[in-house]
C-alpha cells in the first residue's frame, strides 16, 4: 500500500517538472504556442473576359485647295510691291492732276464683280429716266448663275432712285438687275450702253456683260477703273448714294434697312467722297474709292485682294504711305513677274 502511494506521488512530481521544461524549450527554439483560430476564407477573384470595342476610323479630310482667282491664274500673285499689298492689282492717282502715285499690275484686265454697278449708275443717270418711276422685281432678276441671296423678293416695288441707292450703297443685285431690265430696249440695250460709255471714257480694257457684276465676263483693268471713278465723281447722286452709311426702303410690307458694304464710310478718320466694293470668286475682293488724304483728293483701285478685310487694309497702307512720304509726281511701279 505504501509503495503504491509513493509511486503515484513520484509520477505527479515528474509531470509537474516536465511541463515548465517543455515550455522553456519551446521559447528557447523561438516557437510560440499555437492558438487555433477560425480561418476566414476569401473567394478567389473572378476573371472577366476583355470586351472588344469597335473603334470607327474616319480618315482625315484633306484641306480644300485655295480658290484660284483670275489674277492667280494669270500669275499676278508672284508680283511683289513696296507696300506689301494683298491685292494682285492696284492703282492710285492724284485726282487733281491724274498723276500716278502707285501702281501694280494696273494694265491687266480682271473680273470686277460689283464694281460694275458704278457703270450701271452712270448709264441710268445718262438716260435721264424718271427717277420716281416705280420698278418691280420679277423672276428675271433672280440670280440663277450663282444663286446669291437678296432681300428684295419677287414682287417688291421701289422707285428707280431707291433701286439705285441700295445698288450702290449695299450692292443689292436684284435692284441693279431691275435697273438694267427697265432700260429702253431691255437689258441687251443697257449692256450695249455700258460698253459704249466705257469706250467714250477711254476704258480700252473694259467689257460688260450684265448690270450686276455677277458675271465673271465683266472685266476691266485698275487703270480703266480709275477713269470710271473720276467720271462718276461728277455725279452727285453717285457720290451721295455710294457713301451713305444706312438707308431704309419699303418695298411693301416691312421696311428694310440696308447698311453700306464698306465700313470705312463710317470711320471718322476717313473722308470718302465715293466708293464701291465687289466680290465674286473669280474676282476676289475689290474696292474703288475717292478719298481725301493729307488734304488732297486721291483715287484708289484695288483688285483681287486676298482676305475678307484685306482690301480695306490695303487702302489703309496706301493712306499711311501717302501721309508719311507725301509723294509728288512720283510713280511707284511694281515689276510684273511670272
Amino acid at each position: 500500500m505504501v509503495k503504491f502511494v509513493v509511486g503515484i506521488f513520484v509520477s505527479v512530481c515528474a509531470l509537474a517538472i516536465a511541463a515548465p521544461v517543455a515550455h522553456a524549450e519551446g521559447q528557447a527554439h523561438g516557437r510560440k504556442p499555437v492558438h487555433k483560430k477560425a480561418v476566414k476564407r476569401h473567394a478567389a477573384p473572378v476573371r472577366q473576359k476583355p470586351v472588344a470595342q469597335r473603334v470607327s476610323y474616319t480618315p482625315s479630310t484633306p484641306p480644300a485647295p485655295p480658290v484660284m482667282t483670275a489674277g492667280d491664274l494669270a500669275g499676278l500673285g508672284a508680283t511683289r510691291d513696296p507696300l506689301a499689298l494683298k491685292s494682285n492689282a492696284a492703282f492710285v492717282i492724284d485726282q487733281n492732276n491724274a498723276h500716278v502715285l502707285f501702281e501694280k499690275n494696273a494694265e491687266v484686265a480682271l473680273p470686277i464683280a460689283s464694281l460694275t454697278k458704278l457703270m450701271t449708275a452712270m448709264v441710268v443717270l445718262d438716260a435721264k429716266q424718271d427717277m420716281n418711276e416705280v420698278l418691280e422685281v420679277t423672276a428675271d432678276d433672280i440670280d440663277r448663275e450663282r444663286n446669291s441671296s437678296s432681300r428684295l423678293r419677287v414682287g417688291a416695288k421701289l422707285s428707280r432712285t431707291n433701286m439705285l441707292h441700295i445698288a450702290l450703297m449695299s450692292s443689292e443685285n436684284r435692284a441693279a438687275s431691275a435697273l438694267g431690265r427697265s432700260y429702253p430696249g431691255g437689258l441687251p440695250a443697257f449692256v450695249a450702253a455700258m460698253n459704249a460709255k466705257a469706250k467714250s471714257l477711254g476704258m480700252t480694257q473694259t467689257h460688260y456683260a450684265d448690270s450686276t457684276g455677277l458675271s465673271s465676263q465683266n472685266v476691266a483693268s485698275a487703270h480703266d477703273l480709275a477713269r470710271l471713278v473720276m467720271a462718276a465723281y461728277h455725279q452727285p447722286l453717285i457720290r451721295d448714294y455710294s457713301t451713305d452709311a444706312h438707308y431704309t426702303v419699303q418695298p411693301g410690307g416691312h421696311p428694310l434697312q440696308y447698311v453700306n458694304s464698306n465700313r470705312l464710310v463710317m470711320n471718322s478718320h476717313w473722308d470718302i467722297g465715293l466708293q464701291k466694293t465687289g466680290y465674286i470668286t473669280e474676282a476676289g475682293r475689290c474696292l474703288v474709292m475717292q478719298a481725301k488724304i493729307d488734304g488732297r483728293p486721291v483715287v484708289m483701285v484695288f483688285l483681287d485682294s486676298k482676305g475678307k478685310d484685306s482690301r480695306l487694309a490695303d487702302a489703309g497702307r496706301v493712306r499711311k504711305w501717302i501721309e508719311t512720304n507725301r509723294p509728288q509726281l512720283v510713280t511707284q511701279i511694281a515689276p510684273r513677274q511670272g
